[in-house]
């Protein structure tokens, strides 16, 4: 029996309750909670904690859940039953997380479950497009090959996630520097040049030093309310940007904006065809295919070009055609499926389409990255030019008055 907190509505006077309820799983505490005349509106188990802390918290890493795929492929494939190789595997795993985790899948394994059924039952831990390739690996008793291919597409997602991330990381950083010493000349340098004339009578600072002289003032005066309004306007994007709209915008973005929209297109087509190529390997269904992989691509916009596509093959359009004219899929796309639509060869079409655009996401990344530079420096040599403007200014100023007077 397991302990969930819930959050539902009585039917009778039609408001929130919360409480705390026993039950073998969440379908079970679910059951219990309509038997009592409530509707359920958030149940989750006591030692998960929600939101952003939360999430961290109880997050495995992908090299984790890579290692575990790679291993648990291993043991099965050499003959050992799943219980006694979930077992092997959970007692190497090292993060504590996934190996309570993979604890609680063996004793829903040996209660009866699925092992794709027990792994449903953590959606933080395994996705969508995991639960899919066990389901199909059970299915057709080829569980260790969907494993394997399983921590094929995870290695290849995180490699290409990792190349991203690293491509923003040396901009973000010099930014975060170029800040810091700005911040620093403001409320170090700059009052002194105003020492300086304060003792001058008739002389004037020039517009530039005032204004920043005035942000320097109100960032030593209001320090605290300067970091407080970081911290509020920090919280509140982060909310923003994970609700549907705030997604949608910001995804919107990504594939529009110059010069990231190429290497997005990019990244979010090779993470469909290395989903859909794992997923039609392992022997699942088109519908089932495509609907996983909506989940998968990390894009709201290309999700829902993915559903409509779905409606059209449930309706006996072709995928090729489905998609094809779709703005949010590059036209290699649809071309390259249609030839493994026309050779029955989709699963080695699509592998090939991932290949591709993972190479090219590698040639944009360092296009991006050459561009940067020059970027960079022009918008630090633009700041530095109005901060050493500021500080020089009145200098010179003062030095032109002494000539005269001389």
């Amino acid at each position: 029996m397991e302990s969930f907190s819930y959050i539902a509505r009585d039917a009778k006077s039609d408001e929130q309750v919360k409480g705390e309820i026993e039950a073998s799983d969440e379908a079970a505490a679910s059951k219990i909670l309509v038997d009592r005349g409530l509707s359920p509106i958030e149940l989750n188990r006591k030692n998960e904690v929600k939101g952003t802390i939360g999430s961290f918290r109880n997050r495995v890493p992908s090299k984790d859940r890579v290692i575990f795929s790679r291993q648990l492929s291993t043991l099965i494939n050499a003959g050992l039953p799943l219980v006694q190789s979930l077992n092997t595997v959970g007692q190497q795993a090292r993060n504590k997380n996934l190996k309570e985790v993979i604890h609680r899948v063996v004793g829903d394994v040996e209660a009866g479950s699925s092992f794709s059924e027990a792994l449903a039952k953590y959606p933080r831990v395994f996705n969508s497009v995991y639960i899919s390739l066990v389901a199909a690996g059970e299915a057709s008793g080829t569980l260790d090959s969907s494993l394997e291919r399983l921590a094929n597409q995870q290695e290849k997602d995180a490699e290409i996630i990792s190349k991203v991330r690293g491509a923003m990381v040396y901009p973000a950083v010099v930014l975060l520097v170029l800040i810091g010493v700005v911040v620093f000349l403001m409320t170090t340098v700059l009052p002194e040049v105003k020492t300086l004339y304060a003792g001058l009578p008739g002389a004037q600072l020039p517009l530039i030093t005032r204004i920043l002289l005035a942000v320097a003032s109100f960032i030593i005066h209001f320090w605290w309310l300067v970091i407080l309004s970081l911290v509020v306007i920090g919280f509140l994007s982060s909310r923003w940007a994970r609700s549907f709209g705030g997604k949608s915008a910001i995804d919107g973005l990504k594939m529009r904006v110059w010069p990231v929209k190429d290497l997005f297109m990019k990244l979010y087509m090779a993470r469909f065809a290395r989903t859909a190529s794992t997923l039609v390997e392992s022997g699942v269904p088109m519908i089932k295919m495509l609907t996983t992989t909506a989940d998968a691509v990390g894009n709201v916009h290309i999700a829902k070009s993915i559903m409509d596509a779905t409606e059209k093959v449930k309706g006996g359009v072709a995928l090729s055609d489905s998609i094809r004219g779709d703005p949010n899929f590059l036209d290699l796309v649809p071309d390259m499926i249609h030839t493994g639509e026309q050779s029955g060869a989709m699963g080695d079409m699509l592998t090939r389409l991932a290949d591709y655009y993972e190479r090219e996401v590698d040639e944009q990344i360092r296009s991006i990255s050459t561009l940067i530079e020059p970027l960079l420096m022009i918008v630090v040599g633009i700041i530095a030019l109005v901060v050493v403007a500021a500080v020089l200014l009145p200098i010179y100023s003062l030095a032109g008055k002494n000539l005269t007077h001389i």
